[in-house]
């Protein structure tokens, strides 16, 4: 490939990417109907991928109807789900999650993203402030990154010594185990992105000041250290890939189509049905004819500056 062809290959990804950003807030905003009016003469025009624009937001909204449907039967049944999102850094764990969780109520499905282990924590079971997050009947919880930290990141940059590491991958089956002879339902993914993606969507994100804040020195170490990083993931999958709590490995350079299929995985692994509802009848509104209103001082309220 000559430079001049590199060249229109990268402008036409970055085009890719920031259509992408422009989609996610579509998503956020327009219903299923409103948006086949509103991209009628582009659908027929696929992204760089080459998947249609309207097929993936037509799906997406559909797994996104099967996924309330999930958490209704979840709340009837009394189901404790856990699904962990691990993986490279920039491989799309959050974009995932963030369609997971879009039309769901966060009193039922919940993100656990833990920060850094405070001295305190350190000192604990390795386990426990992981198992602080776990669901009680009738909840989700998404982990953002989750107790495999010590496989990966801590291992890779030093921040667990070789026996906590080896430790580790010892005990968790047996955790898992546990976890799920309790009642628990336990999923795991694994988002696997090529060396040039992560490259690519790191050098993105250095040039987007709305993402310049996914941008950590630990992510910068993660360019340095990716053959440390493939090593101790290819150890994890082989040690930890068991059948109560097997691995699923969701293929990621295509973000919307990672999306999708990861979440129609997800939807695949939990037997389901629809949650018939009670028909919702509004009541008449009371009125007190002897009730005045009370007016709001002028300086309480926000200034309309739009």
């Amino acid at each position: 490939m000559t430079g001049d062809q590199r060249a229109k290959d990268l402008d036409h990804r970055i085009r890719a990417d920031l259509v992408d950003s422009f989609d996610e807030e579509l998503e956020m905003e327009i219903d299923d109907e409103r948006l086949g009016m509103l991209l009628d003469g582009t659908s027929d025009r696929p992204d760089a991928d080459g998947m249609d624009r309207k097929l993936y937001f037509k799906e997406l909204f559909r797994l996104q109807g099967e996924l309330v449907k999930l958490q209704d039967w979840v709340v009837a049944q009394k189901l404790k789900v856990v699904v962990i999102f691990e993986g490279r850094d920039a491989a799309g764990k959050g974009g995932v999650i963030k369609r997971i969780t879009q039309r769901l109520n966060p009193r039922v499905c919940r993100v656990a993203a833990l920060p850094a282990p405070s001295e305190r924590e350190c000192t604990q079971w390795y386990f426990q402030r992981y198992v602080s997050q776990l669901p009680a009947g009738g909840e989700v919880v998404l982990f953002d990154r989750s107790w495999y930290n010590r496989a990966g990141v801590e291992r890779v940059m030093g921040f667990c010594t070789a026996d906590e590491c080896e430790e580790f991958l010892r005990t968790v089956p047996e955790f898992e185990r546990m976890l799920v002879r309790s009642g628990i339902i336990l999923i795991k993914y694994w988002f696997s992105i090529t060396d040039e993606e992560q490259h690519f969507r790191f050098n993105m994100r250095i040039h987007d000041p709305l993402k310049q804040w996914k941008l950590s020195p630990m992510d910068l170490q993660s360019r340095v250290r990716w053959e440390a990083y493939t090593q101790a993931k290819e150890a994890m999958l082989q040690r930890t890939n068991i059948p109560e709590a097997p691995w699923w490995v969701v293929e990621a350079v295509d973000k919307k189509k990672a999306r999708l299929n990861c979440i129609h995985h997800l939807l695949g692994q939990i037997p389901y049905h629809e949650v018939t509802r009670t028909p919702v009848v509004l009541p008449a509104r009371t009125h007190h004819p002897d009730y005045q209103r009370q007016p709001v001082p002028r300086d309480m309220y926000v200034p309309a500056v739009y």
